[in-house]
C-alpha cells in the first residue's frame, strides 16, 4: 500500500513512546522530529507538515499529556486525531440532484491518471445505490478512449452514450443532458479529455461545459503517485475550473502517499474515494479516520468486516465453520476458503487492514501466500478425485504424482501444500474459535 513505509516509521516512533513509564517535554519533541521527518519523506507539503507537527505539540506539552497516568497513548491519540483532521474528518459525499434534475458529474483531470477507467468505477458504485447513471465520452482527442469507456461501461453494466465525437465538447453534453432526460437516467458522468499538463485550452473547454450545463460535482481524478505535484494539479484545476472534491487513484502501488495527506489541506475539498486497485470493483470510499488508522498501523477493522459482509458467501462460510469447529476440514473447504479470500480482494489487500502490521510482515506473509501459488493449489486440488477431495487421509505418493502431473507443477510443491494443509487443520482443531461471528452477517478467517 502507498503509505507502508510511513507506517512503518509511526510505529517505531509509537514503540519508543510505549517504551517510557513517563514522557518529558524532550521526549514528546524527540518524537515529533522523527514524525516531522516521516511525513517529509513521505513527499506530504511542507507547510501542511509544519501545521500538523505544530497542532500535534501545541496538545501533548498543553495539556497535561506529561503528567497523566499513561501519556504515551495519549499522545498516540492526539496523532491519530490531527491525522483524522488532516484528511478532512469525515467522508465527503458526491451531490445529488433530488426530484426530477439530472445530477450532473464531470470527471476532470490530467492524462495518465486513470480517469477513464474511475469514471466506470464511480458509475458502478452510483448503480450499487438503485440510481441508473448514464456514462458519457467527451475526450474527442484520444481516438481510444471511447472505446475503453464503452468496454469497462459493459463490464459494470452501466450504459454509455453514444456521443458523436465530431461534435464539439459542450454539444456532447448538452446532447447527453437530453438523451438522459428521454431515458430515465438520473445521474450523468461526463469522461472529460486529459492532457499531458495543465493548459488554457483544455481549462477553457471545462469551462465551457459548465456554461451550458448545470454541473452537481466536478471531481478531480489524481494519480497519488505523482507526490506533491499532485497538490498543483489540484490547486490549478480550482482556481481555473473549481472542483468539488477528489478521487485519488493507484493508493494501492508503490507510492510515500504524500498526495493523500496534502490535497485536503491544500485546497481544502474533500476526497471522496480511493482507487485500491485495477479492477473495476476496486474503488473504496475514503472515510479519513479510517485512513489515519491504517497510516498509523491500527489497521482498519471496520473497512474489513465491511468488505467481508459484502464480498463472501455467508451460507457457505456458515456451513465451512460448522465442518471447522468438528475438525471435519477437506480439500474442498480449502478451496472454497480461497475463493472467498479472492473475493475480498486477495491476502495483500485483508492484511493492510490488519492491525500492528508491518510492511514487512505483510511482504513476508503476502509472497507466502502470492497469487501464483494460489492458482497452484487451486490447479492441485481440481486435479484431485472427489474421494481424495472428501478424504484427505487417502493421500499417497503415487496419487502424489498424479496431481503433480495433472496440475502442471514439481512433486515438491505437492507435499508442500499438503503439509500447509496438514498443519492448518491441526491448528484449528487446537483453536475451535478461529471462526466466530462478528457483526450482523459474521466474519470469516482464513486458514493462511
Amino acid at each position: 500500500m502507498a503509505f507502508d513505509s510511513l507506517t512503518d516509521k509511526f510505529q517505531n516512533v509509537f514503540k519508543s513512546l510505549r517504551g517510557k513509564g513517563r514522557l518529558s517535554e524532550a521526549d514528546v519533541q524527540a518524537a515529533l522530529k522523527e514524525v516531522k521527518l516521516a511525513l517529509l519523506e513521505a513527499d506530504v507539503n511542507f507547510k501542511v507538515v509544519k501545521e500538523f507537527v505544530k497542532k500535534v505539540q501545541e496538545r501533548a506539552i498543553g495539556h497535561d499529556v506529561l503528567n497523566g497516568l499513561n501519556p504515551a497513548q495519549t499522545v498516540i491519540k492526539i496523532v491519530n486525531e490531527e491525522m483524522t483532521n488532516l484528511l478532512g474528518e469525515t467522508a465527503g459525499e458526491l451531490k445529488y440532484e433530488t426530484g426530477q434534475a439530472v445530477t450532473v458529474i464531470m470527471m476532470v483531470g490530467l492524462q495518465g491518471a486513470g480517469k477513464t477507467t474511475t469514471a466506470a468505477k464511480l458509475a458502478a458504485k452510483i448503480k450499487e445505490k438503485g440510481k441508473n447513471p448514464l456514462l458519457v465520452p467527451m475526450d474527442i482527442y484520444r481516438p481510444a478512449a471511447k472505446d475503453q469507456l464503452m468496454v469497462n461501461g459493459d463490464k459494470v453494466g452501466v450504459k454509455v452514450f453514444d456521443s458523436d465525437m465530431t461534435m464539439k465538447v459542450p454539444d456532447i453534453a448538452s446532447a447527453a443532458l437530453d438523451y438522459a432526460g428521454k431515458n430515465n437516467h438520473k445521474v450523468i458522468l461526463f469522461d472529460t479529455a486529459g492532457r499531458l499538463h495543465v493548459d488554457e485550452e483544455m481549462m477553457q473547454e471545462l469551462s465551457d461545459v459548465k456554461k451550458v450545463i448545470n454541473v452537481s460535482d466536478t471531481v478531480l481524478v489524481v494519480d497519488a503517485m505523482t507526490g506533491q505535484d499532485a497538490v498543483n494539479v489540484a490547486k490549478s484545476f480550482d482556481e481555473k475550473v473549481g472542483i468539488d472534491g477528489v478521487i485519488l487513484t493507484k493508493l494501492d502501488g508503490d507510492t510515500r502517499g504524500g498526495a493523500a495527506l496534502s490535497i485536503r489541506a491544500v485546497t481544502g475539498k474533500p476526497i471522496y474515494y480511493a482507487g485500491m486497485g485495477e479492477k473495476l470493483s476496486d474503488l473504496e470510499v475514503f472515510f479519513p479516520d479510517r485512513m489515519a488508522s491504517r497510516i498509523l498501523g491500527m489497521g482498519d477493522v471496520l473497512s474489513l468486516i465491511e468488505k467481508a459482509e459484502a464480498s463472501i458467501d455467508q451460507e457457505a462460510v456458515a456451513k465451512l465453520s460448522k465442518k471447522v469447529n468438528k475438525a471435519d476440514f477437506d480439500y474442498n473447504d480449502y478451496l472454497l476458503s480461497m475463493e472467498q479470500m479472492k473475493k475480498m480482494g486477495g491476502i495483500t489487500s485483508l492484511l493492510g487492514m490488519m492491525p500492528g502490521m508491518s510492511s514487512k510482515q505483510t511482504d513476508a506473509i503476502s509472497s507466502a501466500v502470492d497469487d501464483k501459488k494460489m492458482i497452484h493449489i487451486s490447479a492441485i486440488i481440481q486435479s484431485m478425485t472427489p474421494e481424495e477431495r472428501e478424504n484427505p487421509a487417502l493421500m499417497n505418493i503415487s496419487r502424489k504424482n498424479r496431481l503433480a502431473k495433472g496440475a502442471g507443477v514439481d512433486i515438491a510443491e505437492v507435499n508442500r501444500f499438503i503439509k500447509q494443509f496438514n498443519e492448518a487443520k491441526k491448528m484449528m482443531k487446537k483453536m475451535p474459535g478461529m471462526m466466530k461471528g462478528k457483526g450482523k452477517n459474521g466474519m470469516f478467517r482464513f486458514p493462511f
